[in-house]
């Protein structure tokens, strides 16, 4: 990933921390930052600086033009270096606007149906320009939404996916005059390369067990293979799922949603101390070693917290069958984390919607922002190196074949 050197002057930076409006500031400061990016990358791809001298030049400069780039500190211009001879390429602002275009896409289409408050319909102006139509919406949305489906809908058959978290999360959409909860189910793949993969996103009419096989059947359709694990909560439709759809397959559970309904069975004033005696277990070196530390405490607490032993001994197996790793895997595949992360993301733009006006617009946004994620992910560092593990996997059954109880099917 190509590094560059940005500056930022005294007057900006005054303008930022001291100026009537933080938004204002911000906006300068982002015009700056991505003026200078654009400066650097024609450098990079002209072969020279301004005015320098040097054989391995590409092309000149030819000034620049104004483009306005749109976000939710105020617009900003950006001046966009001219290649005389040539043409100057970025994608600098093209990936970066395909989730705040489906915000504002949102935001529109609540106004159209009439189902939006005064606010949104001024901030909607404002971002848009003074008027907009159905028909403008209309537009819009042929644009983003072919490049959004392509996106959700790829194959996935180059590469297997050793590793895969999934994870669901509601939200509120108008359909047939009704707000009604949906859940966005998502999932997450490690490939053999070792780079994480958002897999797709598609809208259920709840987490249940045939939503749940629908997702899994349609990613497998899409050339979804190679599955060795798959990390969730304990949600009971997404776990028969599982089953149903992944025979041989090891379910890990989520540790940090199996710590919390621990501790919802526990007494408050022991909650500390379980908490405390419970993660050497998650955290043992070995299956043996973590059955043994699970034996101390339920002797030590089955009569002080039986409902929360209870709890501990029924998905002890389920909650570690990471240990069956290798160990340097096994921080990274033993939560959910990595997916919640994500959600978080995209709660912070639902809750500027609140209510999405259709499913549409939802996959829209929630599609738009998962797909740039994806193409970070890609140009990024690697997640895990995958060596000691596919040298591991040859020599091994099933990861699961420690325990009976584990093992999917």
């Amino acid at each position: 990933m190509a590094q560059y050197q940005i500056t930022v002057d005294s007057q900006l930076l005054h303008q930022l921390f001291l100026g009537n409006s933080q938004d204002s500031g911000v906006a300068k400061l982002l015009e700056s930052v991505l003026n200078q990016v654009l400066q650097a990358q024609a450098t990079e791809q002209l072969g020279a600086e301004p005015y320098e001298r040097t054989d391995e030049r590409q092309a000149y400069r030819n000034g620049t033009y104004p483009h306005q780039l749109t976000t939710r500190v105020g617009t900003i211009t950006l001046r966009v270096p001219r290649i005389r001879g040539g043409k100057f390429s970025t994608e600098l602002f093209a990936r970066y606007q395909r989730s705040e275009q489906a915000l504002v896409l949102a935001l529109m289409e609540m106004v159209v149906n009439g189902v939006s408050t005064r606010k949104v319909a001024q901030i909607t102006e404002e971002l848009c320009g003074t008027e907009f139509s159905k028909s403008t919406v209309s537009d819009l949305c042929k644009r983003l939404d072919p490049i959004v489906n392509a996106w959700n809908n790829r194959p996935l058959h180059d590469s297997s996916f050793p590793f895969v978290i999934v994870d669901a999360l509601y939200l509120k959409v108008r359909e047939e005059g009704r707000v009604r909860s949906r859940g966005a189910l998502i999932g997450i793949g490690v490939n053999a390369d070792g780079y994480r993969e958002v897999l797709g996103v598609m809208l259920g009419d709840s987490e249940s067990e045939a939503s749940w096989s629908e997702f899994f059947g349609w990613l497998k359709s899409r050339g979804l293979k190679g599955v060795d694990l798959i990390v969730s909560d304990d949600h009971g439709g997404l776990v028969r799922a599982i089953r149903r759809n992944f025979q041989g397959v090891t379910w890990q559970r989520c540790q940090t949603h199996f710590m919390r309904n621990i501790l919802d069975a526990t007494p408050k004033s022991l909650q500390d101390e379980i908490h405390s005696r419970i993660r050497p277990i998650l955290e043992a070196p070995d299956a043996k070693t973590a059955r043994m530390l699970l034996e101390k405490v339920l002797e030590e607490y089955e009569t002080k917290a039986p409902k929360a032993m209870a709890v501990l001994e029924a998905g002890f197996e389920d909650v570690t069958a990471v240990l069956a790793l290798p160990e340097k895997y096994r921080k990274r595949l033993r939560t959910t984390n990595p997916m919640e992360r994500l959600n978080e993301e995209i709660r912070r733009r639902e809750r500027v919607i609140r209510i999405f006006p259709n499913r549409e617009s939802a996959i829209r946004l929630i599609g738009a922002l998962l797909m740039e994620t994806d193409e970070k992910w890609a140009s990024g560092k690697k997640y895990l190196d995958m060596t000691e593990y596919l040298e591991w996997r040859q020599g091994q059954s099933p990861i699961s074949s420690h325990t009976k109880v584990t093992r999917i099917g």
